[in-house]
Formats: structure tokens, sequence, C-alpha cells
């Protein structure tokens, strides 16, 4: 007899399958996993013949195309309220769409929810709060609307609420508070939350995780002082950062930017392990005492205020860092004074950022004990003297960026040494003297070379055909003479080239006739002569 069932009844049938197959595969362990696997999907596929009709599609993923885990069953249905003996509930990563079924109320016993990643609809599921033992309630990267009930507040076992990356509004609901003794974590960023955060959050004694980032919070003026990771990025925060921020002496991370913080940031008094300060851009401005925050920082591992309108010198405080910090990110402020010598304490740092300051004076010549460093950018600041032929020394830095700045003198051989140097951009300083060979010898092949403006004389050494990876090289602005070398043809990869307001010379530009790949190609302002070579009209890329 052909089985005929209609699409509400084989949705049910389905999930029971998938509900089966998952808790037997999650508790037998007498079965190897290849032959469950096996028999599973041969189980399903049955299945799936079995039935004359699916005019809605609802098995049309149930192909080799994807793993069965991974085939998805349309809509959820109601009957799945059924199962009352169920426990956990883990259905995130699919494909599932509707509005979440007002049954799964009736599954009192559910102790975890896991929706996440689907395109449930419709408003926050009120009947959830039924459930009231529930311990981690997850309906992120959905497309749920309307407020978050103040019933959820009811939930007084729940550890876990995350509803990121919604579509919900309102206000978040004091009743949170009652959730006193068992929220640990509170995630409700990327939604559209407006409001205060709720006084009643600060009686939450275990809450660790608090994340309100992208919503349209306007006020945070309380404590919380068992919080490790609190962010709040990308609202619209006004005034002053809250005082209250010193009574969190467990804080690790702090995401305070993109919102409109105004004057000091407060010393954090016991904040022994904070790793990380944000503070958006355009906002917190004033004097940064440095000094008052950064003498409780013993254990910090990343800290960053980058974007912002911070003033002041950096002092020799950051001395008092840990040598255990890795990231030190103060870019696109208004910080002045030097880059101090105690840097050269900071054994494990990898990323050093100051770009976009006030900076002045030499770049201290220690700098090339940090062994660790990957990534240093001190580019628009107004340091001058000589680039630090210690930078040699340093075979991690892969990125370096001294641009717009008074640096001047002949370009160090040194770096020749660095072995993975990927990205240096040295343009807008003083450079002179000619381009050292030696450097094109370097074994990373680095990706982009930017010397613009600056005043290199010589010629562009033979050498340059050992960049075989090389994407852009930009010696525009210079003093550079001679012919350009048959080499050039090696960089294969090259697709911005621009060699400009030099005195390179030569006819009908036969060197470049077998690149292929350049889109900006820019020769003006040279002594070429001869007649433009017709190759440059079938590049295939050339934009300029």
């Amino acid at each position: 007899m052909e089985a005929v069932y209609s699409i509400n009844g084989l949705r049910s049938i389905l999930i029971m399958i998938f509900v089966i197959l998952w808790t037997s595969s999650t508790t037998s362990t007498t079965v190897s996993s290849s032959t469950g696997n096996s028999t599973d999907r041969l189980a399903l596929m049955a299945f799936k013949y079995g039935i004359n009709g699916d005019p809605r599609g609802v098995m049309s993923s149930w192909d080799d195309s994807v793993h069965y885990c991974r085939w998805t069953v349309g809509f959820l249905s109601p009957h799945i309220g059924n199962l009352t003996f169920l426990i956990t509930m883990e259905l995130q990563n699919n494909s599932f769409h509707g509005e979440v079924p007002s049954e799964l109320g009736r599954l009192f016993r559910l102790r975890v929810i896991v929706l996440g990643n689907n395109s449930f609809e419709g408003t926050f599921p009120i009947n959830l709060t039924k459930c009231l033992d529930l311990e981690d309630l997850n309906l992120i990267g959905n497309k749920l609307q309307g407020k978050i009930p103040a019933e959820v507040g009811s939930l007084s076992k729940l550890q876990y609420l995350l509803l990121y990356e919604n579509y919900l509004t309102g206000s978040i609901p004091g009743s949170l508070g009652n959730l006193s003794s068992s929220l640990l974590q509170l995630d409700l960023s990327e939604n559209s939350l407006e409001g205060s955060i709720p006084e009643d959050l600060g009686s939450i004694t275990k809450l660790e995780d608090l994340v309100l980032g992208f919503n349209k919070l306007t006020d945070i003026g309380l404590a919380f002082p068992h919080l490790i990771w609190l962010s709040v990025a990308e609202n619209r925060f006004v005034g002053p950062i809250p005082v209250s921020l010193s009574n969190a002496s467990n804080l690790v991370t702090i995401q305070f930017q993109e919102n409109h913080f105004t004057r000091t940031v407060p010393r954090v008094g016991n904040a022994a392990q904070c790793s990380i300060y944000e503070h958006g851009p355009e906002s917190v401005r004033g004097l940064l005492e440095f000094r008052s925050i950064f003498s409780e920082l013993h254990s910090t591992s990343i800290l960053t205020f980058a974007n912002n309108s911070l003033q002041g010198s950096f002092l020799s405080t950051i001395a008092n860092l840990s040598s255990q910090i890795l990231l030190i990110s103060f870019g696109n402020n208004q910080i002045h004074g030097t880059v101090p010598s105690e840097i050269a304490n900071l054994v494990n740092l990898n990323i050093f950022y100051m770009s976009t300051n006030r900076l002045t004076s030499n770049i201290p010549p220690n700098i090339g004990k940090l062994q660790k460093l990957r990534i240093l950018y001190l580019y628009e600041n107004e340091l001058s003297g000589r680039i630090p032929s210690s930078l040699g020394n340093l075979t991690l830095l892969s990125h370096l960026y001294l641009g717009e700045n008074h640096l001047f003198g002949e370009f160090p051989p040194s770096l020749a040494a660095s072995q993975n140097l990927l990205y240096l951009r040295l343009p807008n300083n003083n450079l002179n003297g000619s381009i050292p060979k030696e450097f094109f010898g370097l074994s990373s092949s680095p990706l982009l070379l930017d010397f613009c403006g600056n005043a290199l004389t010589g010629l562009l050494p033979l050498e340059v055909g050992n960049m075989i990876n090389l994407i852009a090289l930009n010696l525009s602005n210079n003093r550079l003479s001679g012919a350009l070398p048959n080499t050039l043809t090696k960089c294969m990869m090259i697709q911005d080239l621009r060699l400009d307001d030099n005195f390179f010379h030569g006819e009908n530009l036969t060197t470049l006739q077998t690149l292929q790949s350049p889109e900006h190609l820019d020769l003006s302002h040279n002594n070429f002569s001869g007649h433009i070579p017709a190759y440059l009209g079938k590049l295939p890329f050339l934009a300029y």
C-alpha cells in the first residue's frame, strides 16, 4: 500500500525521525560510528522513496550533496510538542523558517534549546518561558521581532540567554534581574533595543558576560562588580565613562567603541586582569590619564584605545605594562610625546599600532629587541631621525608602516634580513640615497613596497626581478633614473605599478610587454621616448 501523508504529518514524522536518530547516535556506545552513519542515511533515504508526493519540496535537500545530518525539513512541526521527555533540543545551523511552535512550551523537561542560525520569524516565542527548567536558551541569528517578554525573568535556572542577530526592539526587561543567582551570560547584541540598561541587572551576582553592542541604548550608569566581559559597542551612549567601572575588578574585556562618551576614562581600581579597552571614534574626549590606569594593569595582554580623540603624552608608564602584553593599539588619536625606549621591555609584543598621532623625536634604536613583533604601524606622526638599523633584527616582522613622517637618511640595508616582511610602506618621508640591491634579495618576496614621495636616487636594481610575488610597487615622486631593468618581467603578479615623477628613460617600453596582471600603471613624468606600445591597450585588467 502506498504511503501518502499530509504535509503537516510528514513534517511531524521527519522531526520524530531526526530526534530518534540524534538520540540514538548520542547515546549508543556499542555501534560503530561508520555503521551508524550508513544505516541512518539509508533509513532516511528509504523513507523518502516511500513518500508518493512532496509538493512543497520538504525533502528536496535529501541527496548526496550534504551530510544527512544537515538535510532540512522546512517548518518546525508543532507535533514536536509531543516529545514530552525531551531534555535537549539542538537544531542550530539549518534552514528552518516560520514561527517557533508554541507547542514547545509543553516540553517542561527541556533544559537546552538551541535554534540559532536558522530563519525563524515572528515574535519571541513566549511559551518557552513555561519551560521552567531551561538553562540554555539560544535563538541567535534568526529573524525574530518585537519585544523581549518580561516573562523571561521567570526562568530561574537560566544560565545562558543568547538572542543576538535578530530584529528585537523595545527595552531590555528589568525582570531579567530576577535571574540574580543563575545567569552567567547575556548577549542581546545586534538588535534594535533602546533605552537604558535596567538597574535591576546589577543584582545578577553571577553575570560574567554582558554583551549589548550594536543596539540603540542610551544609558549605562550602573555597576556590574562581577563582570569579566562588558561590550556596549556601537550604541548611543553619551556623557562620561561611568565611574562605576572602577568597581568591576574582574573585567578582562571592555568594549566601548563607537559611542559618544566624553571626558576622561576613570581609573579601573583593581582591574589587574583587564586586557582590552576600546572606545569608539569621535567619542572619549579629553585627557587620558595613562599613569592612573596603567599602574594597575599587571596582567594585560591586549590594550587598544584606537580611533578616539585621546590626548596627552605616552609617558614612561608603558614600562609598567606586563611583559606578557601582545597588542598595543592607540592609533588615530592625538597622543604626543615620544615612543619611549622602555617599549623594549615588552618582549612578547606582537602588534604596536600608534599611527595617526602626534609623536615626535626618533624611533628608539632598541625597538629591535622586540623579537616577536609582527606588525609595526607608526605612520602619520611627526617622527624624525633615521630608520633604526635594528629593525633588521625583527625576523618575524611582516608589516612595517612608517610613512608620513619626517624620517631621513639612507634606506637601511639591514631590512634585507627581515625574512617575513610582506608589507613595507615608507612613503612621504625624506629618505635619500639608492635602494640597496640586497633589499631585493628578501627571501619573503614582499607583496607591497611603497617608497613614494622621498628623495631616492640611482637605478632600480636588477634584483627587483626576485620579487616574484610582488603585487604593488610604488616608487613615484623620487629621483630614480636609468632604464627599467628587463628583470621586471619576472614580476608576473604585479597589479599596481607606479613609477611616475622620476627620471627613468628608454624607448617603446618593451620591458613591460610580458606583464599581464597590471590594473594600475603610471609611468607619467619621466623621460621615456618613442611610440606608446600597442600592448598597453591589450592588458586585460588595466583600469588606468
